[in-house]
């Protein structure tokens, strides 16, 4: 498996790929200095950003580069990934990274707000402090799905957006009853670094704030991908 690594462009490389027409304009009057400079910036910007894009990601996404992937697939080692870090759900307050978009009749009057959906955003951090490093974020649906007991149904995308698994996603799918002491959720797919992934999320509250509904809590994941 091939590992990008986006470095910086020499602007003497960006330049060398233009034709020598693009470098200097034309003068069909007297340019000013800033005339002159939009038509080849334009260009060396627009240039930077598509190459930029094709290296953003771990792993090259082309389809043709995936079809390969996939024809070397039975020579392939598999793989054992531990990662930890801190999701932030934030309902409160000015910014908040998880809201209501729906509810059931009975919500307002069930004692587990049976019925209620929350589209989330969250940021994942290497700590659990609200400055800490952050490292992706949890973006997806969770919901009230027990009567019983505060059991949610949670269908999550974790985006990996630093290091080695830039752009790489795991997808989880499970029962987060969040008043356990631990949790554990299956990781039922990804995508990037972590094609074909399986594995299970450790879900453990740091901190929970009764008042605002705000929490931070801490994931272990195990999967093993290709």
């Amino acid at each position: 498996m091939t590992i990008w690594i986006c470095q910086p462009i020499p602007l003497v490389f960006i330049l060398s790929i233009f034709p020598t027409e693009y470098q200097t304009p034309p003068h069909t009057h007297k340019q000013t200095g800033r005339e002159m400079v939009k038509p080849w910036f334009t260009l060396i910007l627009s240039s930077m950003l598509l190459i930029a894009m094709s290296l953003v990601h771990g792993i090259d996404q082309d389809p043709l580069a995936v079809e390969e992937w996939f024809k070397n697939l039975p020579t392939m080692t598999q793989k054992q990934t531990h990662l930890h870090f801190y999701l932030h759900d934030l309902v409160s307050g000015t910014s908040p990274t998880a809201m209501r978009v729906a509810q059931s009749t009975i919500t307002s009057t069930s004692p587990t707000a049976f019925g209620f959906l929350a589209m989330a955003d969250d940021k994942l951090t290497t700590g659990p402090e609200p400055n800490s490093t952050v490292v992706g974020r949890a973006q997806g649906i969770y919901g009230s799905a027990c009567l019983e007991e505060s059991g949610l149904l949670m269908t999550m995308n974790l985006v990996f957006t630093g290091g080695d698994y830039n752009g790489s996603t795991l997808s989880l799918l499970g029962r987060n009853a969040v008043f356990h002491p631990y949790r554990e959720m299956p990781i039922v797919g990804g995508s990037g670094v972590f094609r074909m992934a399986r594995g299970v999320a450790t879900a453990k509250t740091h901190d929970f704030n009764l008042t605002s509904g705000d929490a931070v809590v801490e994931y272990n994941v195990m999967v093993v991908h290709y």
